[in-house]
Parts: C-alpha cells; structure tokens; sequence
C-alpha cells in the first residue's frame, strides 16, 4: 500500500476497535518563543503559515514537558504548530491507527522492529535529504543502519539511552568498602559479599510495565550475551542468522538466572523472586535510598526516575546519592560493550514542514538544546557532552561518541515484533516464574515469522 498525499487526521480516540487508549502527557497547540527568540539558527528551515505538524510517540509526563520545549523556539521561528500527544499504548496501537489512516504526523518510534513494521505496511514516508544530511554528518553508521530497510532510510536518530548501567550507592559501596567491579565474574562476586554481608538482598529488580511486562529482563539477557558472546554473535543473534535458542543464548539465560532466578539475589526491598513480575520498572530502585537493596540493572534514562517531579533532592553523581557503572566485560582488558536504544521519528504525512520538523529534530542544534534541558542523551556527534545534567549522562555521552566503544541496539527493540516485544517479554515472565531455560528460548525460537 502506498503512501496517500492527503492530511491525515490524527483522531486515535475515535478509531473504531481501538480501546483503552488512554492519552497522557503534554498534549495540545505549542505556543512556543518569544518576542526575544533569536531566530538566526532556525533561517534554513524556512517559514510556514497555517502549518501544524502532529507527533504522537510514548514519552510523558515530565519527559514529554521538556520534549516540547526542545522545540519552542523551532516553532516560533517557522510559524509551524507542532501538537504532541503522548500514550503508554503508542507502540501497541500506532500500526492500527496507520493502517486507518489515523496515525499522527510523525511518530517517535523506539523499536527499529516496529518502523520495519511500518515501512513494510507502507505508512512511513522515506527521509528526505536534509534528513540523511544530518543522519550522515551527526552519527556513527550504525544507527542510520537501524532505520534503513531495503536500501531506504525511513528516519534519524533521536534520543539515546544506555541500557547496561548498575545502579548504587556511593556512599553504601564506601562504608562497606565495596568496590566497583570490573569483570563479569568479579559483579558475581559483588554480589555474593553484599547478600551475606549486609542483611540484604543485593539486588533490586521491576519488570512490570503494563503490556511491555518483561522488557527489563530483556536487557540483562542482551547485555550478557554481547559480552559474552560477542558483537558478531550478536548481530547474527538478532537478525536471526542462528537460532535464538542457540547455546551461546542458553548461557546467557543461565548466567543471568543467577541473579534473577535466586531468593538469595533479588528482591531487595521487595520480597521474593516473584514479586519482580509485579514490580513496575520506574520504582525498582528506589530502594536503595533506604539501603534494602544494593545493585540495581536500568539505563541512563533511569536518572529521571530519581526524581520524579523534576526536582534535585537526589544527586545523581560519583559522589552524590546514587550513580552508576557499565556492567563489566568477561575480561578487563575487552573493549567496552554497550546496549542501548532510542527512538526515530517516523513521517505519515509528506509535507515540506513535516520534513522541516524531522530535520530540526536531527540536528545537532536539537540534540543541544533537549540535552541541556535535563534528564536525556543523544549519540549525535554534534552534541556537548557539558551540556548533560548530570555527570553520569555526560559519561553516557563520552561513551557513545568514543570510537573505542562497541554499541548495539537492544536486540528486542531490532527484533520482529512477534519475537521481541512479544514472545521475549512473555518468556522472561513465565522465565521467572518457573519455567526452564530451555523451555523458553524453544518457545522464543518458535515465535520467529517464517517469512
């Protein structure tokens, strides 16, 4: 099916099957700028009258408030209204509403599975070349690799995160004289001293998050299958090149079902191994601000969830209430591997200023400006790493524009949908609810589309 040329009228409310869409965030015209708006930055990307671009994407609350001020300035200049709506159903229901012809002009798509998706049903529109311009001059190959699909770039990068950070206490760690491991065998060993030392157990763990339940537990599978299987392994991992349930895959599982699969290991703060599947991710670490837990796996974007109101009465710093490590290679001496993710801005509509929106939000110039913002990264190479709010995003920046680092997508996120937000997340819970590794990565492997 190809792309209609008509204004599509984003109205997912209205849409007939579509239930329980609940929509939340910053919603409804930006009246962005000032009479003091310098507008020299925003001259090439011309001026637009009557012009309103829609966004819908799953970002919200607080994150959605800074997402719209990213942009102010950008609006106030073009004369283009940019209306955002956010929705925690947004990855379940976007398909729909494209397929209806409801879907917004631009969707902030996390999961390159789920654009591979939507180029195949032919909703999304092709980048235009100011887009692959700044693609091209702002990142590292790869990711213009993640939104291409059969030779067709369909968006840039957006935002970033990185997803193989251990969560502590400074403090907790010094008046134990704990110290930061550097191998995989050493966090093991971590771990053991804090679960028979502290009264505790070592770690925190939330995998409830509404229809994405298990997504947390995704991470730890790809992160010690990338260290411990390698880059190359992992590339054939995720495009299905070798079974998912390969051998390599199966001791990932068991590696991780040390820490997640003992009474002795999680929940701190919590209760059993059970109560993870209960435990909505944005809450999971916050025990550690009361010493009930002493490790917790999430990504940079979890710095938001220390403070929830967008206050600062918990320092994220090396010396603050919390911070974070890289979990550790196997040997000290691999190169740094990295999982991470982040989202591209898809277009429903072609338009010159849809087109205008999608280059601005890929540029070096957006990245600044929503980064100085707070609480969020960008892998553009054009980007300030002294424009982070905290010390922790400024090394998560460092990382992901150091030519030394080795970073893949989350493997979910690049998966076919049916296998990574679906048979992967369902795995994880009936994992940690008793079933055997084995039996789960079968399952896994079987949900693969044959075609």
């Amino acid at each position: 099916m190809g792309m209609s040329q008509h204004r599509r009228l984003w109205a997912p409310l209205a849409l007939v099957g579509v239930a329980g869409l609940a929509l939340a965030g910053c919603t409804g015209d930006i009246e962005a700028g000032g009479d003091d708006v310098d507008c020299a930055d925003y001259e090439d990307y011309g001026t637009f009258e009557d012009a309103t671009v829609t966004i819908g994407g799953t970002i919200l609350d607080l994150e959605a408030d800074r997402l719209v001020e990213s942009w102010s300035d950008f609006a106030s200049c073009t004369g283009i209204e940019i209306n955002y709506q956010g929705s925690s159903e947004f990855e379940a229901q976007i398909a729909v509403l494209a397929e209806g012809g409801n879907a917004p002009d631009i969707g902030i798509v996390p999961q390159p599975g789920l654009l591979a998706r939507l180029a195949a049903g032919g909703w999304i529109v092709p980048a235009s070349q100011p887009v692959i311009d700044n693609i091209d001059e702002g990142w590292d190959p790869i990711w213009k690799e993640y939104a291409t699909i059969d030779g067709t770039t369909y968006a840039a990068p957006l935002m970033a995160s990185i997803k193989g950070y251990i969560w502590y206490s400074p403090a907790q760690f010094e008046d134990n004289g704990w110290e930061v491991p550097t191998t995989l065998d050493e966090m093991m060993e971590l771990s053991e001293t804090i679960a028979s030392d502290s009264g505790h157990q070592p770690w925190c763990v939330g995998l409830e998050s509404g229809e994405a339940t298990g997504w947390p537990g995704t991470d730890w599978i790809e992160d010690f299958v990338l260290r411990q299987a390698g880059a190359d392994f992992y590339d054939q991992w995720v495009t299905h090149e070798v079974p998912f349930n390969s051998p390599e895959v199966v001791t990932a599982f068991d590696s991780v079902g040390e820490y997640l699969k003992s009474d002795e290991m999680v929940n701190g703060g919590f209760g059993d191994v059970s109560t993870q599947i209960s435990t909505p991710f944005q809450e999971a670490g916050l025990p550690i601000l009361d010493d009930e837990c002493s490790l917790h796996h999430q990504a940079s974007f979890y710095e938001t969830f220390w403070n929830p109101d967008g206050g600062d009465d918990i320092t994220v710093a090396p010396d603050g209430d919390v911070f974070a490590f890289l979990m550790p290679p196997v040997d000290a001496d691999d190169p740094q591997a990295v999982t991470g993710g982040g989202e591209f801005p898809v277009a429903f509509r072609e338009a010159e200023e849809v087109e205008a929106v999608r280059t601005y939000l890929a540029s070096a110039l957006w990245a600044n400006n929503r980064v100085s913002l707070g609480g969020v990264i960008s892998a553009n190479k054009g980007l300030d790493p002294a424009n982070a709010s905290s010390p922790l995003l400024e090394q998560s920046i460092e990382i992901l524009q150091s030519p030394d680092t080795e970073f893949r997508f989350d493997g979910s996120d690049l998966m076919p949908g049916a296998v990574g937000s679906a048979a992967f997340w369902r795995g994880i819970v009936e994992w940690i609810g008793g079933q055997s590794t084995q039996t789960v990565v079968d399952e896994v492997e079987a949900s693969w589309p044959t075609s």
